[in-house]
């Protein structure tokens, strides 16, 4: 066979080897079936799910998830079974573990409470500030008016001074379920999440003055620094700024200006002194 011939053949079959070796390559990673997930049967919610409410076994179902779990899903009915409801489901949503109040808690109102803080009863007016309208999530300002102790009330009249800010509304009347839709409620008695020393704050307030709510943006975090406003501010002449306080003048006594006099008679020297304006005499 002719050597040149042979050649060529040769470089023919490997370049076509190499070729289908490459095409095997990439149609088996195509054709490479991927694993498959683990699947895993979690507790879901039935129905949607008021805040406040009590799991019962007809409130739960079971759903698949596949691959990772979320935190603190829970995988028995027994361990949701019972247990309050901290924040609202929603049907079909896995259960979680802090979606939850602790066992044994119930539900309601208390079990909505975070630990470390309190729900302090403030009654609000119908009328004044922004009553009718807090709802539950929303976040308002805590104003008290009243004549502070020791003050006359002639002079300075009622004050206004801001007590607590940014505090969340927990209830609003007996209705702890956040409203989607932000309608208006009439209530008397709004529940506001607070620790423990804004709890005495409010219970003092409630007692000698008159409480207002101040609705705030939830996404306003500042805290003001507000001075307190009295009636006499009110209605200054000018524009509410606060009267100037009166400037005290104290009368200096001076001491009295001596004339020192040395009289030399002799040898004796005295020393005389004589106050001034005496001069003349």
């Amino acid at each position: 066979m002719n050597r040149r011939l042979f050649t060529i053949l040769l470089s023919a079959f490997v370049i076509a080897a190499l070729c289908s070796f490459l095409v095997f390559r990439l149609v088996s990673r195509r054709m490479t079936v991927s694993p498959v997930a683990k699947v895993t049967r979690v507790v879901a919610a039935a129905a949607n799910i008021k805040i406040g409410s009590i799991l019962r076994s007809n409130d739960l179902t079971t759903i698949e998830i596949a691959g990772p779990l979320p935190e603190g899903v829970l995988l028995k009915a027994q361990d949701a079974i019972g247990r309050g409801v901290i924040s609202a489901l929603y049907a079909g949503e896995p259960i979680l573990n802090s979606r939850l109040a602790a066992p044994g808690s119930g539900g309601g109102l208390a079990a909505t409470i975070p630990p470390g803080l309190r729900a302090a009863a403030v009654k609000v007016d119908q009328v004044v500030g922004v009553a009718g309208f807090v709802t539950p999530g929303m976040r308002v300002d805590v104003l008290v008016s009243g004549i502070p102790p020791g003050t006359n009330n002639s002079t300075q009249g009622t004050v206004t001074k801001t007590l607590l800010q940014n505090i969340e509304v927990l209830s609003a009347g007996t209705d702890i379920q956040r409203d989607a839709e932000g309608k208006p409620q009439q209530v008397q008695v709004v529940n506001l999440l607070v620790n423990p020393e804004q709890a005495e704050l409010l219970s003092l307030a409630g007692n000698e003055s008159k409480i207002q709510l101040v609705l705030r943006n939830p996404l306003d975090t500042v805290i003001a620094k507000p001075a307190e406003t009295s009636m006499v501010q009110l209605y200054a002449p000018d524009g509410g700024a606060p009267a100037p306080k009166p400037v005290v003048t104290r009368k200096v006594r001076r001491a009295p200006e001596v004339y020192q006099v040395q009289v030399i008679n002799g040898s004796k020297q005295t020393e005389a002194k004589f106050p001034a304006g005496e001069e003349k005499q």
